[in-house]
């Protein structure tokens, strides 16, 4: 409970510094409303006013004709007591800065036709910046030049934005949510083989089950080799980002279909009626059965043409995205903890490492999955280095289309951050199915020990335990997290001393009934029981 309250709290007093900020323009000579533009700045170098009530306005000179890379680019008339507009050109902007600085002007804002980034440079620079310096698109100032003309009034400000907002509490309800749906299902199918098993032969199952032919088992074999594809797939991305994006884009849309009909089939097979029929090839197909299948090709394929509209697509790509994550934890059966272990220990070694270990090998010092997850990668950034200042010389292409492997939710923020584009809470899926297979093993593994479902409550307590963990350290380190450095950890502690305070960590780590020995039929667990029964004897 004081991990929630301290989450709350944090809520509701975390402010970040915002790296966005406003223009507010408005006409001199006309009583037309004011318009505000997207402006990019550096908190660090000089920080605009919280508040529009503590902004000063300055008449806005638009100097977009020259790049105010020299003394001679001021205009004969001067720039004193001016809020300056120029283009980006190829020097820095501390070069800019003091050519405006020593011409008395009051702030700059330098437009660039390129897409946005907020700007960066060594702190030694940041005292020689005496004005605020802002990046604004070129377009924006084609706009109010063509809707205000020429007589305009200009003030920067950037109001405070909250590190975090409700749109996480709506993440944290999903991932838990899908993953502890996804174990119940997961479970419930294996409850369900064993009773068809027993109703038909009237003795415990032997071997795998029916729902175990269907699906995929990760050995320790496959988990490797499952890792070693996740390695060599991100490194790939991060190299051809935007020729692959596109292969990752048709994978899931087909993914997405299949596991939305999946998920809905199992729903409709509980529907007693409207069972109508009609024979194909020998065979007979469900009229409804047929209706879904089209209905779910038809709302993927919604996702494929709209994926690009973030003002109203999120909501359905997330659907998809827990229809997706439901299925793979129901179809990807682990067979013991072994494997579990195994597979998310490599993983949050992958996850550590993509995330803060890449940096100091990457040209741009960003992580490989930052700028995979971001849509960026080593040919779509370029950098220069002048003087001490480091800046973009172009700025980091971004791509429309972005990989559409994590859950989004666009954050509940001021209209600052909206005039920049619609910002996003996000959570990969792997964050979700990862421990999710856990939770799904500890659910199969309850109904077949008749363990009354308390590895799964556990393990999924832990699992959410481990997400406001993440989220805590997200607020409090302000930068990116890999999630799975604290869901491991939870999850996996937390199923062990289960394991061990039940006296059943041997039967556990083995697992009941999906492995067997020397070609026996007989699953570990009636091995297990066999072995005490003959040391009983002995």
């Amino acid at each position: 409970m004081a991990v929630f309250v301290l989450f709350l709290f944090l809520f509701a007093v975390t402010q970040a510094a915002a790296q966005e900020g406003i223009l507010r323009v408005t006409a001199m000579d006309s009583m037309l409303s004011a318009q505000e533009f997207c402006v990019l700045f550096n908190p660090a170098w000089m920080p605009l006013p919280r508040s529009l009530d503590n902004a000063t306005t300055y008449p806005l000179q638009n100097l977009t004709s020259t790049t105010l890379c020299n003394s001679t680019d001021v205009p004969p008339e001067g720039i004193k007591d001016k809020l300056v507009v120029v283009m980006r050109g190829d020097c820095t902007f501390v070069r800019k800065a003091r050519i405006a600085v020593k011409n008395h002007a009051k702030a700059l804002v330098i437009a660039s036709t390129d897409t946005l980034i907020p700007p960066s440079g060594n702190q030694s620079d940041y005292e020689e910046l005496k004005i605020p310096v802002a990046l604004i698109s070129y377009d924006d100032v084609l706009s109010m030049k063509k809707v205000l003309g020429n007589q305009i009034s200009a003030t920067l400000y950037s109001p405070p934005i909250p590190s975090v907002d409700y749109s996480i509490l709506i993440i944290f309800t999903i991932a838990v949510g899908t993953v502890a749906l996804g174990g119940y299902w997961s479970g419930r199918e294996e409850h369900e083989s064993e009773s068809s098993s027993l109703s038909a032969s009237g003795a415990k199952p032997q071997g795998r089950s029916k729902s175990d032919e269907s699906s995929a088992i990760l050995t320790p074999v496959t988990v490797l080799f499952f890792v070693a594809v996740c390695f060599v797939m991100i490194v790939l991305l991060y190299f051809f980002y935007r020729w692959l994006v596109y292969v990752v884009i048709a994978i899931f849309s087909v993914a997405a279909a299949v596991s939305l009909y999946n998920c809905l089939a199992e729903l409709l097979r509980r529907v007693p009626c409207c069972k109508c029929s009609f024979s194909c090839i020998n065979r007979r197909i469900e009229v409804r059965v047929l209706l879904l299948g089209m209905f779910c090709v038809a709302v993927s394929a919604v996702w494929v043409v709209f994926r690009n509209k973030d003002r109203w697509v999120w909501a359905l790509h997330d659907c998809l995205g827990v229809a997706f994550c439901l299925n793979f934890m129901k179809t990807l059966k682990m067979p013991h903890f072994k494997s579990c272990v195994i597979l998310l220990v490599l993983l949050l070694i992958y996850d550590v490492f993509f995330v803060f270990i890449t940096p100091y090998f990457t040209p741009n010092h960003e992580s490989i999955m930052v700028e995979v997850a971001t849509g960026s990668g080593a040919s779509s950034s370029e950098k220069t280095t002048e003087s001490n200042l480091m800046e973009f010389a172009v700025a980091r292409v971004t791509h429309n289309e972005n990989l559409p492997v994590v859950i989004r939710v666009p954050r509940l923020v001021p209209s600052v951050a909206t005039l920049c584009g619609l910002p996003f809470s996000v959570l990969g899926f792997g964050d979700i199915i990862v421990p999710g297979l856990l939770v799904a093993y500890c659910r199969r593994f309850d109904v077949q020990t008749r363990s009354g479902g308390i590895y799964f409550i556990l393990c999924t307590l832990a699992y959410a335990v481990g997400m406001v963990l993440t989220f805590v350290v997200l607020i409090v380190m302000k930068m990116a997290q890999p999630a799975l450095l604290y869901l491991v950890p939870c999850t996996l502690i937390t199923c062990t001393l289960t394991a061990v305070a039940r006296k059943q960590l041997k039967m556990f780590w083995a697992g009941s009934g999906y492995e067997v020995l020397d070609g026996s039929r007989a699953p570990l667990l009636q091995d297990d029981e066999s072995s005490r029964n003959s040391e009983r004897r002995d």
